[in-house]
């Protein structure tokens, strides 16, 4: 009775249009009253307020304001202006810059619809005016977008820690090599694509001169992924810590080297963040709730029986369920509310069947972050759509060619461990 009616409130409050964070913590507990269990409700309330005490969590909050600093503090367009002094020469140039731009604006902002905002904003109608397809402009922006929740610092990663108890710093190195190879196959695509239909222009060659310009424009934002990454691993602070550095770094950078924050951009800069850190932690403590009810059904439990009677002990039919699990769940869920319901019902399977937890949070979060820039929900999709000014439906013609690349690296990273676990101590 209690699952019953919990995926069904789920499943009519998604389709009336209610706020994924709204249905995620509506529907347990409308489970827990039509069961009778009213009772249960103050100790719903305890878990969803204790969901959030959490000095892990406090690192959420600060990469987002990081990352809207970021963005509009001057740093994205330096980075934009090095990448293409860098590939402006190759064919697609500006969808290769695009790419790579998003590749190193992910090592700071840890957010996928941040990482679009602040390259697609620049990059999406260059695009255009340089004779690529809107659809296309878009869409690669969005796809080149779920690297920020990849390579560190990542906020999904976090929120995979917080579930799994693992270690931040040990998923944010197994989050590297997947996020640049999933830049260089969109780069490789891009090329490709570029070269059949005669999309973009080119400049010739490399400028010394003009990369060295660039590069010094550029050493701040540059020097921004270093002291994050360089700061976790190097033990000198906490990934907590690193994202309080990364917001006063980026405050100095924004303010008083590239001058593009004021007092009203600040204003700006934090109603944002606040508006996004919000949600977040509104979707993380009915995701807590609804777990609880899972488990309090014995949900867990039943799940893990069946999936090991169905694997028959076999990892490779496990991880085909995994994701065709969660490239479905990606369609409607957003990665946190998704990895609050799912990590319980497979981690458990995973450590049954030997697997490595950084491995399954891995393949885990790059299957989400497909979701981010697939329909309906794709939150990057609409990000993307915003700046380019164009319809979903134009968006969703360039989505096959991108969706196809990054499901060959998803398919890379599930069944080679070692891609997720190279850099992993």
């Amino acid at each position: 009775m209690v699952i019953a009616t919990l995926f069904i409130s789920l499943a009519v409050l998604i389709v009336i249009g209610a706020p994924i964070a709204v249905c995620i913590g509506f529907a347990p507990i409308a489970a827990l009253v039509a069961d009778g269990q009213a009772s249960q409700l103050f100790v719903a309330a305890q878990r969803m307020v204790t969901a959030l005490d959490s000095t892990v969590l406090v690192a959420i909050p600060l990469f987002v304001l990081a990352g809207v600093i970021m963005g509009k503090g001057g740093i994205s367009k330096q980075i934009v202006n090095l990448c293409y002094e860098l590939f402006g020469w190759m064919p697609g140039s500006l969808g290769v810059v695009t790419v790579i731009a998003c590749m190193f604006f992910a090592a700071i902002s840890g957010s996928a619809p941040a990482t679009v905002a602040a390259i697609g904003g620049i990059l999406i109608p260059q695009m255009i005016d340089d004779g690529y397809p809107a659809g296309f402009s878009a869409a690669l922006a969005a796809s080149a977008g779920i690297i920020g929740c990849i390579i560190p610092p990542s906020i999904p990663f976090v929120n995979y820690a917080l579930i799994t108890g693992e270690s931040v710093s040990d998923l944010f190195a197994a989050g590297v090599v997947p996020g640049i190879l999933m830049g260089v196959v969109l780069c490789i695509w891009t090329v490709i694509l570029a070269n059949k239909h005669g999309w973009g222009s080119r400049k010739k060659g490399i400028s010394l001169r003009g990369v060295w310009k660039a590069f010094c424009s550029a050493i701040y934002a540059i020097l921004m992924p270093v002291i994050i990454l360089g700061g976790i691993y190097g033990s000198v602070f906490t990934p907590t810590e690193a994202a309080a550095v990364s917001v006063f770094y980026g405050l100095i950078v924004g303010v008083f080297i590239y001058h593009e924050i004021d007092f009203k951009k600040m204003k700006d800069i934090l109603v944002d963040s606040c508006s996004t850190t919000a949600t977040v932690m509104f979707i993380t403590m009915g995701a807590t709730l609804f777990g609880y009810v899972l488990t309090r059904a014995r949900l867990d439990l039943a799940i893990k029986d069946f999936m090991l009677n169905i694997t028959g002990g076999s990892t490779v039919i496990f991880f085909i369920i995994v994701n065709i699990v969660l490239l479905i769940a990606g369609c409607f869920l957003d990665s946190t509310s998704a990895l609050y319901i799912f990590t319980p019902l497979f981690a458990p399977v995973a450590l049954q069947l030997g697997i490595d937890p950084i491995h399954l949070g891995t393949v885990m979060i790059v299957n989400l972050a497909i979701g981010l820039f697939t329909p309906p929900v794709g939150v990057n999709l609409y990000v993307a759509c915003g700046i380019g000014d164009i319809k979903i439906e134009e968006i969703t013609k360039g989505i096959i060619p991108c969706l196809l690349a990054e499901l060959v690296v998803l398919l890379l990273v599930t069944y080679i461990p070692s891609l997720s676990l190279m850099f992993v101590g």
